[in-house]
């Protein structure tokens, strides 16, 4: 382009011509206005008054911390934050979003602008005719009715709505994490409760055994010991799969392959204990922090802008544009004064016979975006009703976890006293076995609900859309990885100039 300019510097009044008439030109933005709608919500949460629950407090960023204050999870959640390939790929698609703004950025200038040249040379009866040529060729689709604008205004909602997406999937990983974590340490724990069984069941057996062996009572009461045993060994079984699995679970989110943190969880350690009271916020403030619902409102803005464009397809499509080029017989004629020419033009074009095709086409965009509106009210419906539902499941495991902690004390004292009437031989040998079956049973409820309270807390912060808020900058460099960048760059030089700062 600096080339040509200096080879036509006379012709330089055309170009600014051209640009003059292009601003004149753009005119009214076709299609709806949009403002992101109202939608129903709660006043306060219908839990408010309850002692577990603060919603006049801001929902904490990072909740787990608070929660649970427990240094292996919060390593696990850092780790796969930088690592997890879910992630990773919706930051990509961030990077993906912006490229097309971009795209759609450029399209507000000239369409076409093309260097053209060419050299031929024929040969005609005894003559030989030669040909050279060099042009610069460009022609511009004014935004008169709005046309490019609305698909910069649906890029760049898109935009905000992969951004909202990236931040949807760091809340699904955290939530998937501490939720797998603590079935770790639940299985764990279960599977604690049921060797310590065990041995208290061995003991029992050992006492059968001793009274048939002195004949004081029959060998029923050995293979009721011995059936209680083995039923109980065997439950341990299924706790080491659960756990193994739920290990490897977490390996994939973290990226990592199967078995890579089996050392890391290896040491059985109990379920994080929490009573904390929840701080919820208020209803409204979920709808702007929960990504998953500025995900929907996003796509329903850049529908909207698909409407106004969809219209603009009705009225007429003015284009301008010109070339300046130099054209001669000779090679060394090409530059000189006499070999110049130009051409400028201005012309529009109008689709007036489409048989209602366009016309559906707006009805289309229409029906789609009233579509998007009904999901999205939706979705602020289901959200609410989300964390409404965990947040009674807290607080009734919560509850119940009282009541099984009174059960299992009394089920341990149950089968003391059992175990202390049958050797004075005050009580038969089936109500041994019943209270060692209840104490089991208790135990492993007990264990079971420490799990659920862990877990049904985390489906509240879940629910509320915590944990996004550390991403400080929505810069979509920022979101990709340190791979992801290096690769990107040494295929295609992605990055002109040099790697992105943060890099």
């Amino acid at each position: 382009m600096t080339v040509l300019l200096e080879l036509f510097p006379g012709k330089l009044w055309y170009g600014t011509v051209l640009l003059v008439s292009a601003l004149a030109l753009n005119g009214c933005m076709l299609g709806p206005q949009y403002h992101e709608p109202a939608v129903e919500s709660l006043a306060v949460w219908s839990v408010a008054d309850e002692d577990l629950v603060q919603s006049n407090r801001p929902t904490d960023l990072l909740w787990w911390r608070r929660a649970f204050n427990d240094d292996e999870l919060d390593l696990l959640i850092t780790y796969a934050l930088k690592q997890n390939l879910s992630l990773r790929s919706a930051g990509l698609q961030v990077l993906q979003s912006q490229q097309r703004l971009a795209i759609a950025v450029g399209n507000r200038f000239p369409q076409a602008q093309q260097i053209t040249g060419s050299a031929s040379r024929q040969r005609q009866t005894q003559t030989t005719f030669e040909s050279y040529n060099v042009g610069f060729n460009l022609s511009w689709e004014l935004d008169f009715w709005g046309r490019f604008s609305r698909q910069i205004e649906s890029a760049a909602a898109e935009l905000d709505a992969s951004v909202a997406n990236y931040d949807a999937a760091v809340v699904s990983l955290i939530a998937e994490i501490a939720n797998n974590y603590l079935l770790v340490r639940t299985n764990q724990e279960r599977r604690e409760v049921a060797r310590q069984n065990i041995d208290l069941q061995r003991q029992s057996l050992a006492i059968a055994q001793a009274k048939f062996n002195a004949g004081e009572v029959s060998e029923l009461d050995v293979f009721q010991a011995r059936s209680l045993l083995h039923d109980t060994e065997a439950q341990v079984f299924t706790y080491d799969t659960n756990v193994a699995q739920l290990t490897n679970s977490l390996a994939i989110l973290l990226g990592l392959l199967p078995g890579a943190l089996n050392d890391f969880l290896e040491a059985t350690k109990p379920v994080p204990e929490t009573d904390i009271s929840i701080a919820l916020g208020l209803p409204q403030d979920q709808i702007r922090r929960r990504p998953d619902l500025r995900a929907a409102e996003r796509r329903l803005a850049a529908q909207s802008a698909q409407i106004g464009f969809a219209i603009t397809d009705l009225y007429p499509h003015f284009t301008i544009g010109g070339t300046i080029g130099t054209s001669a017989d000779t090679g060394g004629d090409l530059f000189t004064s006499g070999s110049e020419f130009w051409s400028i033009f201005g012309d529009f074009s109008w689709n007036i016979f489409n048989y209602g095709r366009l016309r559906n086409n707006v009805r289309l965009q229409d029906a789609l975006f009233q579509q998007l509106l009904v999901d999205y009210r939706n979705t602020v419906l289901q959200a609410q009703n989300e964390t409404e539902n965990a947040i009674v499941d807290y607080i009734n495991a919560h509850r119940q976890l009282l009541a099984y902690e009174r059960a299992n004390t009394a089920a341990t004292s149950a089968v003391e006293t059992a175990s202390i009437q049958y050797q004075e031989g005050l009580i038969n040998f089936n109500t041994v076995i019943s209270n060692l079956s209840t104490k089991a049973q208790q135990q492993d409820l007990f264990a079971v609900t420490k799990g659920a309270v862990a877990t049904n807390l985390v489906q509240v912060y879940r629910s509320l859309g915590g944990g996004w808020e550390m991403r400080a900058d929505e810069d979509p460099v920022q979101l990709l990885s340190p791979e992801d960048i290096e690769e990107l760059q040494q295929r295609t030089k992605f990055w002109e100039k040099s790697l992105p700062a943060s890099y």
